[in-house]
């Protein structure tokens, strides 16, 4: 009897610091992603399979990726709701997480080789299995659009140097 109040007892608080632990690294890291997407707002990455064609562009193909780990509460809650079906809830917020830190970190790449747009974005993700937490990795991939430099502009400058 002592053995299974124990077993409980050792049972409900790690269910209680998977949650508590699990909610401030979440927190942390949406607040993380908002001012990121903020600051990057002006880099578009969009899916559209045709490049803008105002002006000439160097092509680059740009990548972001991420693996993001379930803590035990959600995995546990995400058992139950398996058991009786559903949506499963808890790891909706771990798939919009995962998906908007890589595509920060496609635009972080982009914006360091100069790039002013992303076309043709695509995403990929796997499931990765880390004993008894699962995992979630995603890919997202562009190629990013460098504008040309203007050789008569450059070649214009110099001659009046």
């Amino acid at each position: 009897m002592i053995g299974l109040s124990a077993e409980l007892l050792i049972f409900v608080a790690l269910m209680l610091l998977g949650y508590g632990f699990g909610s401030l690294i979440e927190r942390r890291h949406r607040k993380s992603i908002i001012r990121r997407e903020l600051e990057l707002n002006r880099l578009p990455a969009i899916a559209s399979r045709r490049p803008p064609e105002d002006r000439p562009y160097a092509q680059q193909l740009v990548s972001g990726s991420v693996v993001i780990g379930s803590d035990y509460f959600k995995t546990f809650l995400s058992g139950l709701i398996n058991l009786f079906g559903g949506r499963v809830t808890p790891f909706e917020s771990l798939i919009d997480r995962a998906r908007r830190e890589a595509i920060l970190r496609l635009k972080e790449e982009a914006r360091d080789i100069g790039a002013s747009h992303v076309f043709n974005v695509k995403y990929e993700t796997a499931r990765i299995a880390t004993g008894r937490v699962p995992a979630l990795e995603v890919l997202a991939y562009g190629t990013a659009l460098i504008p040309a430099a203007d050789i008569s502009r450059s070649t214009h400058d110099t001659s009046q140097a």
